[in-house]
């Protein structure tokens, strides 16, 4: 929650516009370089943090993750049940292989439980950083609006400075989470147009999300089917991006847009393959779909 500084004096708002370097994620936090990050590639860079886009995504993956961690838990409980009526059983051979899969289920679930503790860490760090970015946003406001004196513009150049090594470092932390999201992967199920479609007709498909791009082209056969020249694409999940979906129709050498649509990907964050079918036109006459599995 933000906060006004508007009845501190000079000194003490000096004191805690020094503090803020004191926050500085990097200083406290062992991440690697900045190049390992897709927000903070060469020509990537966003400084325009986006709080309610990173809080949306954070919930998104953490209940994703809690439900693979549910799942293999209960797989865990199934398992050891198994594995104490073997061992009553005396069947050897049986029992080592029950326990070596209850072994690599019990690593997974502890790589799980690592992967929510880090996504929890950055995402924490985050939130840290955004009320100090808003702490000397509020305070720069303060000091604008009383009467300019050296120590109040002394003041201001510290506290920009502060607001600026926040905004990097909430950079940073988006780019350092978006190596936790996983990856998405597409599958190509077909258009979907009763009368609109009719054997012989071409298509291209344009899936981009950010500067990822998937570019494929489809026929209608005589017996209704379809054939696309790629069925499956591996996305990289991106906090800022959505997916921008573009079908042309193919006629000879000229193409028809038949529509663009975007897609969120906050719902694809779940154990379970997603059937995701959009309107590519206004009236919903020709639709695509895709399953998208995280």
């Amino acid at each position: 929650r933000s906060c006004s500084f508007t009845g501190f004096s000079t000194v003490q708002s000096r004191k805690l516009a020094k503090s803020f370097n004191r926050g500085s994620v990097r200083s406290r936090m062992s991440l690697k370089s900045p190049k390992a990050y897709n927000s903070l590639q060469k020509g990537a860079v966003i400084w325009d943090p986006k709080p309610l886009q990173v809080k949306k995504i954070f919930e998104a993956l953490k209940k994703g993750l809690n439900e693979y961690l549910e799942e293999h838990q209960a797989e865990l409980d199934y398992l050891s049940g198994r594995h104490k009526d073997t061992k009553r059983n005396s069947r050897l051979a049986f029992y080592y292989d029950l326990d070596k899969q209850i072994r690599c289920v019990e690593r997974y679930i502890r790589k799980l439980e690592f992967h929510i503790s880090k996504v929890e860490e950055l995402y924490e760090a985050y939130c840290i950083q955004c009320r100090l970015r808003d702490g000397a946003a509020n305070m720069k406001h303060a000091f604008s609006l009383s009467p300019s004196t050296k120590a109040s513009r002394e003041s201001l150049v510290e506290l920009y400075k502060n607001f600026q090594e926040c905004t990097e470092d909430m950079c940073f932390i988006e780019g350092a989470l978006e190596v936790h999201l996983g990856e998405f992967h597409l599958k190509m199920k077909g258009l979907v147009g009763f009368a609109r479609l009719c054997p012989g007709d071409q298509y291209e498909v344009f899936v981009r999300l950010g500067r990822q791009k998937w570019r494929l082209k489809g026929k209608i056969e005589t017996d209704d089917s379809q054939t696309w020249d790629e069925e499956e694409k591996i996305f990289i999940p991106n906090l800022h991006e959505k997916f921008e979906i573009k079908v042309t129709e193919l006629r000879g050498l000229a193409t028809i847009l038949v529509g663009v649509v975007t897609c969120d990907s906050i719902n694809f964050f779940t154990t379970k393959p997603q059937a995701i079918i959009v309107d590519i036109t206004e009236l919903g006459t020709i639709k695509l779909q895709l399953e998208v599995l995280w």
